[in-house]
Parts: structure tokens; C-alpha cells; sequence
């Protein structure tokens, strides 16, 4: 049985891949920004990913009720997205913060434990849109790259100490993440919420994958197959990977050109 920690655990992926940890019968401490937590089995800690004292208590909870931990998953993150020229430095600075930052402050509490433990497992969620970079989504593709170019590099740094190092990336699949979107661009917005909200995945089917990628300590975790031909399609046929990029572009050149968007 594992010590786990999931951020972003009461809604979405998060509370997904808590109740499959649950019914596994691992410890689980799920986190948010909630004061309170949803009756689902777990330990739960108001946690917010902008905050060091936060991640220094859930650090200490830990330590105090568990002596350290097993599997740490930066699951928290918001939707964003939008054209460079429309989309504010505000929304920018923002997604920054959550969705790349927070992840980086999660991997710096919990580092140390790992190393002293000589053992662990970091888990970031990314995105697809880390891997393959549609257009219109400049903020959200930039910062889900950060995380999985911040994932490769600890799974080297890390590896000595034996911590293993992974990174999720699904595509879009049925959650209420579009409820963050805040964005100036609400053409670019509704598009996001559309694909969101009449996926086919749901985020029982997402968490399953991931936690199958975990079990096998695969570095990068595809968990469906629109992400995975995405990315080989990028890798493999390039020509046909930039042609559909384009016309995703032209498409919305011609929409705001005639005031639709």
C-alpha cells in the first residue's frame, strides 16, 4: 500500500484518480483550494499550488502522519488559452503560476523527502497540448511544455537518488475544467469548452490509463489514443502535422475576420 498526495483532487481528473487510489486501498491525501473536502475515502488538506506555506504544511502533514511519502501527483491546473494579440498578460501570468509554477513548487517541497528516502514518484499532469502545439492556445501549450520539460529533467536529476519521474498527457476529455477559462478570448474560450464538454473520455477513463502508466513507472504517460496519434503523427509525419495546424489557424483567421470571433 502507498502514501499519496493528489493535488487538485476534488473535481476532475483529480477526484477521479483519488477514488481509483481509494479503492486500490492506498493511503490517499487528497488537496484543493476548498476549505472542505468531498467524502470520498480520503485524508483531505486545503492546499493551494500558489502557496510555498501550503506545500510546507502538506510537506509536514506527511511527514507527521504518514513518515513521509510514496507518490506525489501534480494533477492541479486551470484552462486557458487565446490568441497572442487578444489574450492579457494578466491571463498569461496566471496560468504561469497554476499550471506551471504550481507544479514546480509541489516537485521542490517533496524533493527533499524523496532524497532522503532514497525512493518516490513524482507524477506531473500535463497535457497533450505539451506535446503537440495547436495554435490559439499559445499560454496553455507553453506552460504544459514547461511541464514536461521540467518532468525529463528530474527524471534524470532524480534517478540517482532512485525517484522515478513521470508526466501525463491526455487530450481533452469530459471534466469541469472548463469552468477556469477566463480569458479575454472568449471565442477562442467557447471553442476550448465545446471540445471539453463533448469528448468522449471521461475522467474515470483518463485517471485508469494514468494510473496504469504509473504502475508500469513509464516516464511519458499518453492515456488515450487522440493524444498518442497527435503526437506520432507530429513525430512521423510532420508535412501532415503542420498542414492540419494550418488550416485549424485559417479556419479562425477567417471566423474573426467576419466578425465571428
Amino acid at each position: 500500500m502507498s502514501r499519496v498526495l493528489v493535488t487538485g483532487g476534488a473535481s476532475g481528473l483529480g477526484a477521479a484518480l483519488v477514488a481509483q487510489f481509494v479503492a486500490e486501498g492506498h493511503q490517499v491525501l487528497s488537496t484543493d483550494v476548498y476549505d472542505d473536502g468531498p467524502d470520498d475515502g480520503a485524508s483531505y488538506l486545503r492546499l493551494d499550488v500558489r502557496s510555498p506555506e501550503d506545500w510546507a504544511t502538506a510537506v509536514e502533514w506527511c511527514e507527521q502522519n504518514w513518515g513521509g511519502l510514496d507518490l506525489l501527483v501534480n494533477n492541479a491546473g486551470i484552462a486557458t488559452g487565446g490568441r497572442i494579440d487578444v489574450e492579457s498578460l494578466d491571463e498569461w501570468d496566471r496560468v504561469v503560476d497554476i499550471n506551471l509554477m504550481g507544479v514546480v513548487r509541489g516537485c521542490r517541497a517533496f524533493t527533499p523527502v524523496f532524497k532522503r528516502q532514497r525512493s518516490g514518484h513524482i507524477v506531473n499532469t500535463a497535457s497533450a497540448a505539451g506535446l503537440v502545439h495547436p495554435p490559439m492556445m499559445s499560454s496553455y501549450n507553453t506552460v504544459k511544455a514547461g511541464v514536461v520539460a521540467l518532468s525529463e529533467t528530474l527524471s534524470h536529476e532524480l534517478h540517482p537518488y532512485d525517484v522515478t519521474v513521470s508526466v501525463a498527457c491526455p487530450s481533452f476529455f469530459r471534466t469541469n475544467l472548463a469552468d477556469s477559462i477566463q480569458g479575454a478570448d472568449t471565442a477562442m474560450g467557447a471553442t476550448a469548452r465545446q471540445l471539453i464538454e463533448k469528448s468522449p473520455r471521461s475522467a474515470e477513463d483518463v485517471a485508469a490509463g494514468v494510473i496504469a502508466g504509473i504502475r508500469k513507472k513509464q516516464f511519458l504517460i499518453i492515456p488515450d489514443r487522440p493524444a498518442l496519434m497527435a503526437w506520432r503523427t507530429k513525430r512521423f509525419a510532420r508535412p501532415l502535422y503542420d498542414r492540419q495546424m494550418r488550416k485549424i489557424a485559417a479556419r479562425a483567421r477567417d471566423r474573426a475576420e467576419s466578425g465571428n470571433g
